[in-house]
């Protein structure tokens, strides 16, 4: 391949003519601006994908699979580490012995629901800052670099002993025979290679090429440019991760260190992968294969053991059904004044509000309208079946839990993922086009709840409801997993030690590479 023989300079000046940051933090891709670069990445074969779609699927439904010990490795908001929730308890009734390995701040959510906790690095709430500022997940200048770079460093070298340590509460010894990832927890597939353990990826959005649309931190201005898009996004986050990740597999897993361009396919394009969205609303792209599953929403069901209090209950029987408002884990740069823009729009289209106060800290007034309730930590697969709509920002677990719900949604995006699930709320029309914070006022807000409140939207809400009640994204997920176990399985290898010298190092990397029969 021609880029692999650039110069490290090079290849970084050549993504940059072909990739622009834009200030909403979203990627833009101009195939015509760099042609022959946009041509050399696009041949990184688009055939194997057709090829997959041709094979069999199913062929291991029904397979006998292992009682294993599973690593999930999962970095983000509480959003993010839900739905792996619902899917480790899951895994558990198959008698899997499942460690989720995620944030310190979800330790009581992970252990409350029975399932055994491992801390990772990284603060959550830092990390929705960083990106609120940044747009998104690459760095806006050279001052957030310092920052990004801290946290991924964290997150990363606590991979390994999250696969391998004791349980920190009881010392019982634990070694991960699978792992279970999300692409944040970027190391993951290093950890895997060094361990000899498979790896199967689950996320809330798009992360596979697609001509179909583009990758959800990008932008592209045609079908090409859509595929082009991934590999562009990952190429990027590359350049701002590698040498944490070469310095973690030379240090920590005892790997010889990779260069990117040449290793494209060693990332999430060979793994098999699990979205978790209903198909409903994203259908599976067509050239999407065999090792990318389309799971539904997983959901956790919290609220089946929730007691609101009395107060909340008596203010919902009072009146008709309330507009929710929430922006869940975003942090807000101006909390007064988007708290004034909800309550006027409110006021204006004669309808009760629910404000979730959110870690963007809603609704910090010292006097609060009669038909305005204010709430915290309420879980949403109870709230919002009491709304008329929700207001939110666009968080894939927030999307889903309203439109099961039937609930018309209006997407207030900050960043990443959410402008996509806004869009394709529009698309169902189950929502007004999303409205970025920036551009919220109280004028487009009113205009927004009035759509919601069409009885047609209402109708295409309920429709979708219907449909995604009937799919099962937790059971679908777990066999999807077992599905794409690789059998017989392969037998894991003890942890890398740091006592094991260079010299072994090389002859373990030139035996995996080589045809040769082992050295021993």
């Amino acid at each position: 391949m021609h880029l692999d023989k650039l110069s490290e300079r090079e290849k970084k000046k050549l993504i940059e003519n072909l990739a622009k940051i834009k200030k909403d933090g979203t990627v833009e891709v101009d195939v015509a601006r760099s042609a022959p670069v946009a041509s050399e990445l696009l041949g990184l074969d688009m055939s194997d994908t057709r090829q997959e779609n041709e094979l069999e699927e199913g062929d291991q439904h029904g397979k006998s699979v292992p009682k294993l010990n599973i690593a999930m490795l999962i970095v983000g908001t509480r959003g993010d580490v839900q739905p792996f929730v619902a899917i480790a308890k899951r895994l558990q009734e198959y008698g899997h012995r499942v460690r989720l390995a995620t944030h310190a701040n979800f330790s009581s959510f992970v252990t409350s629901s029975g399932i055994e906790f491992y801390p990772l690095g990284g603060d959550p709430r830092a990390l929705a800052e960083y990106m609120a500022r940044n747009k998104g997940f690459l760095p806006s200048g050279p001052s957030e670099i310092s920052f990004q770079r801290k946290q991924l460093k964290a997150i990363v070298n606590s991979l390994l002993p999250a696969c391998t340590e004791p349980d920190i509460d009881s010392g019982a010894p634990f070694r991960a025979q699978a792992i279970i990832a999300n692409p944040p927890a970027y190391g993951h597939v290093h950890v895997a290679e060094a361990l000899h353990v498979p790896l199967h990826i689950f996320f809330t959005m798009p992360w596979t090429p697609t001509s179909e649309f583009p990758h959800p931190l990008a932008r592209g201005t045609q079908s090409t440019g859509y595929w082009l898009s991934y590999v562009v996004v990952d190429i990027l986050i590359w350049f701002g991760i590698r040498s944490i990740i070469n310095d973690f597999r030379k240090k920590k897993l005892k790997l010889a260190p990779i260069a990117y361009l040449s290793a494209y396919y060693g990332s999430i394009s060979d793994l098999p992968t699990g979205y978790m969205w209903s198909p409903h609303l994203v259908p599976k792209p067509q050239d999407w294969g065999h090792l990318v599953d389309v799971v539904g929403y997983c959901f956790l069901n919290s609220g089946n053991n929730y007691n609101p209090r009395q107060e909340f209950l008596e203010w919902l029987q009072a009146g008709p059904k309330p507009v929710y408002v929430g922006f869940g884990s975003m942090p807000l740069e101006d909390p007064l004044k988007i708290t004034g823009i909800i309550l006027g729009a409110l006021k204006e289209t004669g309808q009760r509000g629910i404000i979730d106060k959110g870690w963007g800290n809603l609704g910090n007034l010292n006097e609060i309208p009669d038909c305005v309730f204010l709430l915290e930590d309420c879980p949403h697969d109870w709230l919002f079946p009491q709304c008329s709509a929700v207001i939110h920002h666009g968080g894939a677990g927030t999307t889903a839990a309203g439109l099961r719900a039937g609930c018309p949604t209006t997407i207030v995006p900050f960043f990443g993922d959410q402008f996509f699930w806004g869009d394709r709320v529009h698309e169902r029309g189950v929502g007004p086009a999303p409205i970025p914070i920036s551009q919220l006022t109280m004028e487009v807000l009113c205009e927004a709840i009035r759509f919601m409140l069409d009885p047609q939207v209402k109708m295409r809400a309920v429709e979708m409801a219907t449909d995604i009640e009937e799919e099962d994204g937790v059971v679908a997920a777990v066999n999807a997993f077992h599905k794409h176990l690789p059998s017989p399985l392969p037998e894991s290898e003890p942890p890398p030690s740091e006592s094991q010298g260079f010299f072994h190092c090389i002859l373990t990397t030139l035996e995996r590479w080589s045809c040769l029969p082992c050295i021993s």
